[in-house]
């Protein structure tokens, strides 16, 4: 249901993130490879296998942490233009790595961090929708750590990173997390939850 919402609200702002892609190097060749991000095209054995620290084994210390494997996004079905659909799976697909490079979890405050850092990078309506509203599902402890601590950090890091679908992760895997955030300009949230800020 809310990914058939992403696919019939966004048509407007998908077009704006493919002109994003083409006005960059990486994003254009993205576009032209078009690659994708599954068990079949990935190599998670050998994954587990690169060092700790690297992007690979930290994207698969995650997936696993998790209990979710890059085969669980759903496949495109409502957007017409076959371009603009492979910007939709692609940003689909990308969603763990940022979960990743974020150092975010899946619980829902985590995941609504990631939806604020989204919709600045993207402005996808879904992403907005799920800023706004997801909210309602936390305690006001929970909503305040959100608006005081993690949403302006999503804010403030999604606006001064690399635009993630100009990111060939799968070309990243072998380099350490720390030099990848560094290079695409990602630091870490405050740590509210454990008391530390």
């Amino acid at each position: 249901m809310i990914a058939a919402l992403g696919e019939t609200t966004g048509h407007l702002f998908l077009a704006q993130m493919r002109d994003r892609m083409l006005q960059d190097p990486t994003g254009r060749r993205i576009l032209r490879e078009r690659p994708k991000i599954n068990s079949w095209t990935i190599d998670l054995v050998r994954l587990r296998e690169l060092p700790d620290g690297s992007l690979g084994r930290e994207y698969m210390r995650w997936l696993d942490a998790e209990g979710v494997s890059p085969d669980t996004r759903d496949q495109v079905r409502y957007v017409d233009s076959e371009e603009l659909a492979y910007v939709m799976q692609r940003y689909r697909e990308t969603h763990d790595f940022a979960h990743t490079l974020l150092g975010l979890d899946v619980t829902v405050e985590s995941e609504l961090a990631l939806k604020w850092f989204e919709w600045t990078q993207t402005g996808l309506p879904m992403a907005a929708l799920s800023s706004l509203f997801g909210p309602l599902r936390l305690t006001s402890a929970e909503r305040r750590r959100l608006f005081s601590h993690y949403v302006p950090w999503a804010v403030e890091c999604a606006a001064g990173s690399k635009f993630f679908m100009c990111v060939y992760f799968e070309e990243l895997f072998e380099r350490p997390l720390t030099e990848v955030r560094r290079d695409l300009g990602i630091y870490l949230p405050p740590d509210e939850r454990n008391g530390k800020v």
